[in-house]
């Protein structure tokens, strides 16, 4: 993919191998690159937290090393998510106050996008771990989409504040009492589409129940307007709704709460999907969305303390 930016891109992994795919490749600004060697690879079945402390040499530890060194500004993986999200734990670390850092995924709906947390870091939560995931989330939509006070909704089995189990209600009883979020209530399946909020507030097991179950619709509805596009000789255009429904369009996913910039990306990510992740992790820094989470909860902290 062409860089259209003035960033400096820095390829973790075997030397041998990213050269000789670059010498394949004409059209990029090669002194805007450079290779740092990484031997080793976290493969997909391994234990995430064991690969990161035995497994010095492979990309995902040295890449975020590097990033904790301050040598890069961030990091972006298409490797094993719970690796990247081990390590970002472990050498990255959480940010002070951060319970559970969680994956942000975006969603297409029909007048624009919807923030997913958690869209699979944490499977168990409790109430006042998803209002921080409501807190990381209304960040990121501040910083990266445009929004001034984005509407929070908690994802549950109906509207009424009373309905879903004891997580569900104590969270909407502690979301309503949040001054600083602009919680719109309870948010049904049916709703996500119509896009009732902004930001979609659940714990990581459904997240990503959700999350894969959007991805597979998407593509099945793509193959099909692909089908119904060429019986009528190109005479519709669906090119605007092709783009909506491709993930590629997002990039990837960044791990929200950790003290750095971290983007997951999709194994089988292609090259439209990685050169979206990188636009990503270079409005996150620029638009400095780690500093602004640390000062939110700073603040939160201060304000629940002389309350």
């Amino acid at each position: 993919a062409t860089l259209d930016k003035t960033f400096q891109l820095v390829l973790v992994g075997d030397r041998s191998r990213i050269e000789a795919e670059l010498s394949r490749h004409t059209n990029f600004p090669r002194d805007r690159i450079e290779i740092v060697h990484a031997p080793e690879r976290i493969e997909m079945g391994e234990s995430p937290a064991q690969a990161i402390r035995r497994k010095q040499g492979s990309s995902i530890v040295v890449g975020l090393q590097l990033h904790k060194q301050g040598e890069v500004d961030a990091f972006i993986s298409a490797g094993s998510t719970g690796a990247v999200m081990a390590g970002s734990l472990m050498i990255l670390r959480p940010l002070p106050r951060v319970d559970r850092p969680a994956i942000g995924a975006v969603l297409p709906t029909r007048n624009g996008h919807v923030l997913l947390v958690d869209a699979g870091a944490n499977v168990d939560t409790r109430p006042h771990h998803l209002v921080q995931f409501a807190h990381l989330g209304t960040i990121y939509a501040q910083d990266l989409m445009g929004l001034a006070t984005p509407r929070v909704g908690l994802l549950n089995i109906g509207e009424e504040p009373e309905k879903g189990n004891e997580v569900a209600v104590e969270t909407h009883r502690l979301l309503a009492a949040e001054e600083k979020i602009n919680f719109v209530g309870n948010i049904e399946g049916r709703d996500i589409i119509a896009q009732e909020c902004d930001v979609l507030v659940c714990d990581g097991f459904v997240g990503n129940v959700l999350l894969k179950f959007y991805e597979s619709v998407a593509g099945f509805i793509v193959q099909m307007l692909r089908k119904e596009a060429e019986a009528a000789s190109a005479k519709l255009d669906f090119t605007r709704i092709f783009q909506a429904l491709d993930y590629t369009e997002y990039g990837g996913a960044p791990l929200l709460g950790v003290n750095g910039v971290t983007i997951i990306c999709h194994g089988g990510s292609p090259p439209r999907a990685i050169r979206n992740a990188i636009r990503l992790a270079v409005q996150t820094v620029e638009r400095e969305m780690v500093t602004h989470i640390q000062n939110r909860l700073a603040k939160l902290a201060d304000v629940n303390q002389d309350s």
